[in-house]
C-alpha cells in the first residue's frame, strides 16, 4: 500500500483527524502491514497490546465476553481496533477474529511513540482527542445516572447515594522517644 493511502485511510479515523498531512506521513513510515487469514484472532481479549489495527479491507467480528454482548458483532473496514494499545500498555478489551481475508495497517506504540519524540505536538493532539473522548462518556454516565435516578424515584424507591471517596490513610504518628526514668 502506497504511503499516499496509507495517509487517507488514516485520515478516516476519528482519532488522527485534525493532524497535518505531513504528520500522517510520518505515522504511515511507522505502520506495519499484516494480513490475516480466515479463523485468526487480529486481537484477543486480555492480552497486553503494542499497537492499534485499522481494518482495511476484509470483515471480521467481535466476540461476545464473559459480559456485554450476547452475540457477535461485525467489524467493517474503517475500524480502528484496540486504539488505547497505540499510546499505553493497555490489554485488549475484546477478541476479534476475522471472518473473511482482513487487511490491517498495524500502529505499533513504539512507532507512535518515536514519532511523538520527534514531533511533541502529537501528544498535544492525542491528549486532547483522549480528554474530549473521557469527557463524552462522563457526561453520557451522568445522563444514564440521571435517568436510573428518575425510575428509581417513579418507583418510589429513594435515591440511591454514591459512596464518598475512600478517606486517605492517617499519617503514622511519629515514634515518641521512650521517657527515661
Amino acid at each position: 500500500m502506497a504511503s499516499s493511502k496509507i495517509v487517507e485511510a488514516l485520515e478516516q479515523v476519528g482519532i488522527f483527524r485534525g493532524l497535518q498531512s505531513a504528520q500522517l506521513a510520518a505515522l504511515a513510515r511507522h505502520t506495519e502491514r499484516i494480513k490475516f487469514a480466515p479463523g485468526e484472532f487480529i486481537t484477543r481479549a486480555g492480552d497486553v497490546g503494542d499497537g492499534a489495527y485499522l481494518l482495511v479491507s476484509g470483515a471480521a467480528q467481535r466476540l461476545p465476553e464473559a459480559e456485554g454482548m450476547d452475540a457477535p458483532e461485525g467489524v467493517e473496514p474503517g475500524s480502528f481496533i484496540g486504539q488505547l494499545a497505540m499510546l499505553i500498555e493497555h490489554a485488549y478489551g475484546s477478541s476479534v477474529v476475522a471472518r473473511e481475508r482482513v487487511y490491517c495497517l498495524k500502529i505499533t506504540r513504539a512507532g507512535m511513540q518515536a514519532q511523538m519524540v520527534v514531533d511533541p505536538s502529537l501528544a498535544l493532539h492525542f491528549e486532547r482527542h483522549v480528554t474530549q473522548h473521557l469527557s463524552a462518556v462522563a457526561r453520557q454516565l451522568r445522563e444514564i445516572d440521571s435517568l436510573l435516578q428518575a425510575r428509581r424515584a417513579s418507583l418510589g424507591r429513594p435515591p440511591l447515594a454514591l459512596a464518598p471517596p475512600p478517606a486517605a490513610p492517617a499519617p503514622a504518628l511519629a515514634a515518641r522517644p521512650a521517657s527515661q526514668s
